[in-house]
C-alpha cells in the first residue's frame, strides 16, 4: 500500500489497471500567467497555490490517478540559472508542490509522485557526486512529505537518468524513470532499447518517455523499450506521457528545435479525438501507465479516460459534462450541428488550420549541440548582449 492508506502504483499496475497521468503543468501554467517561458520553474507552487491547486483538481476531475508535484525543474541549480531570481527556496518551492499534490490527491483515488529532472550541472559537466548530491535535495523533501511514489523525468541522457534512479531508490519508494527521447536516442545516441534496460538494471520498476515528441513517436519509443527489456530477460511496467502537439518533422531533440517553439506551438495541438487514438494505441502495446506532458489539458485527459473506460470501469467525473463522441450536440439549435452527433464524424475529421499561407510542416534547427558543448555550459549569471549576439548570427545560418 502507498503511504496514502492507498493501493500503490506497483499494486496496480502488477493487477494490469490503467493508471492515469496528468498533463503538462509548465505549459498550462504559462498560459494562464502563473510561469514564466525560459526558466521554466515552478515557483507557482508557492506563489500562487491557488492555480497549482485548481490545475490539479481539473485533472483529477478529468481522470488521472496521480497527482505529480509541480517540481518541474525546481532543483537549486536550475532555479539560478541564468539570472533567474525568485522570492523562494527550492525547499519551500518543493515542500509546497508535495502539499498541493496531497491535499488534491486526497479527494479522489489519487497517488502523489515527487518528480525531479535533467539538471543544469550535468550539462555544464559536474560530477557525477555533484548531479546526484542536488537529487538528495529535493529528494529529501519528498521523503519528508511522504510521496507515494517517485519519477524521474525529462532526461535527454540516459546516464543523468541512471544517476537520479540510483539516487531515487535509496528511499525504498517505488521508482519510475522517463526519458524525453525518440526513436533515434538519447543524445549520445544511446538506444532507446539500451536506455531502457540500462534504468531497470539502476532499479527503476517502470520506464518510459515523456515530453520532447507527438503521443505516437512516444508510444513507438516506448515499445522500443519494452521490446529490448524483454529481450534482455528483466521485468519492467510501462509509462508514456507525450507532448500534445504533433510532431512528425522534429528531428532528435524533439519539439525544441521546431522554429515554433514555445510561442507558436497553437496549431499543432492534438484534438481530443487524436487523443483517443493514442490512449487505445498505448494500451494495445502494453502501457499502463499513460499521462500527458506540455501541451496537455484537462479535456485531453478526459478523452484519454474515455477512451480506456471499459478497461478501468469507470468514466471520470468530468464527462458528466461531455457526451461521449460529440452526443451531446444532439441538444444543439442548428441541424447541421446535431448532425455531427456521432463517432465516425470526429474519427474521420481532417482538422484545418484556417492559416492558407503557412506550411503542414518546418525546418527544425539543428544545432547539434549536447553535454560538454561550451554552447550548453550554464551560468548563474544572467545571459548577457554579448552572449546573445553570436547566437542571433548563427541562428541566421540553420
Amino acid at each position: 500500500m502507498a503511504p496514502s492508506g492507498k493501493k500503490g502504483i506497483l499494486e496496480r499496475l502488477a493487477a494490469g489497471e490503467v493508471v492515469i497521468g496528468d498533463g503538462g503543468f509548465v505549459f498550462a501554467l504559462e498560459k494562464r500567467g502563473y510561469v514564466k517561458a525560459g526558466p521554466w520553474t515552478p515557483e507557482a507552487a508557492a506563489e500562487h497555490p491557488e492555480a497549482v491547486r485548481q490545475l490539479h483538481r481539473e485533472f483529477l476531475r478529468a481522470g488521472a490517478n496521480v497527482m505529480q508535484t509541480f517540481t518541474f525543474y525546481a532543483s537549486d541549480d536550475k532555479l539560478e540559472n541564468r539570472g533567474n531570481q525568485l522570492g523562494f527556496t527550492g525547499a519551500q518551492i518543493n515542500e509546497a508542490a508535495c502539499d498541493l499534490a496531497r491535499e488534491v490527491a486526497s479527494e479522489g483515488d489519487g497517488l502523489v509522485a515527487g518528480g525531479v529532472c535533467q539538471t543544469p550541472s550535468y550539462l555544464s559537466c559536474k560530477s557525477e557526486t555533484e548531479v546526484k548530491a542536488i537529487f538528495k535535495k529535493q529528494l529529501d523533501v519528498f521523503v519528508k512529505k511522504d510521496v507515494d511514489f517517485l519519477i524521474a523525468e525529462y532526461f535527454e541522457h540516459v546516464e543523468e537518468a541512471e544517476w537520479a534512479v540510483q539516487t531515487l531508490k535509496e528511499t525504498g519508494k517505488p521508482v519510475a524513470a522517463s526519458m524525453c527521447i525518440g526513436p533515434d536516442g538519447d543524445m549520445h545516441g544511446v538506444t532507446p532499447g539500451d536506455c531502457a534496460v540500462r534504468l531497470v538494471k539502476a532499479g527503476a520498476e517502470i520506464v518510459g518517455i515523456n515530453c520532447h515528441f507527438d503521443p505516437m513517436t512516444c508510444v513507438k519509443t516506448v515499445k522500443m523499450m519494452k521490446d529490448a527489456v524483454e529481450k534482455a530477460g528483466l521485468k519492467a511496467h510501462y509509462m508514456v506521457q507525450p507532448l500534445a502537439f504533433h510532431t512528425p518533422d522534429c528531428s532528435c531533440q524533439g519539439f525544441i528545435d521546431l522554429p515554433e517553439f514555445p510561442f507558436g506551438l497553437e496549431p499543432r495541438i492534438l484534438t481530443r479525438w487524436d487523443m483517443h487514438q493514442y490512449a487505445r494505441e498505448a494500451y494495445n502495446v502494453g502501457i499502463r501507465f499513460i499521462g500527458g506532458c506540455c501541451g496537455f489539458e484537462p479535456y485531453h485527459i478526459r478523452a484519454v479516460a474515455e477512451e480506456l473506460a471499459t478497461e478501468r470501469g469507470i468514466l471520470p467525473a468530468a464527462s458528466e459534462k461531455h457526451g461521449l463522441w460529440g452526443a451531446g450536440l444532439e441538444m444543439h439549435t442548428k441541424p447541421w450541428v446535431r448532425a455531427r452527433a456521432r463517432r465516425d464524424y470526429w474519427e474521420g475529421l481532417k482538422p484545418a488550420s484556417g492559416r492558407p499561407l503557412c506550411p503542414s510542416m518546418a525546418s527544425p534547427d539543428g544545432w547539434g549541440v549536447t553535454k560538454g558543448h561550451a554552447d550548453l555550459m550554464q551560468q548563474k549569471e544572467a545571459t548577457t548582449q554579448e552572449q546573445l549576439k553570436p547566437l542571433f548570427e548563427k541562428a541566421k545560418t540553420h
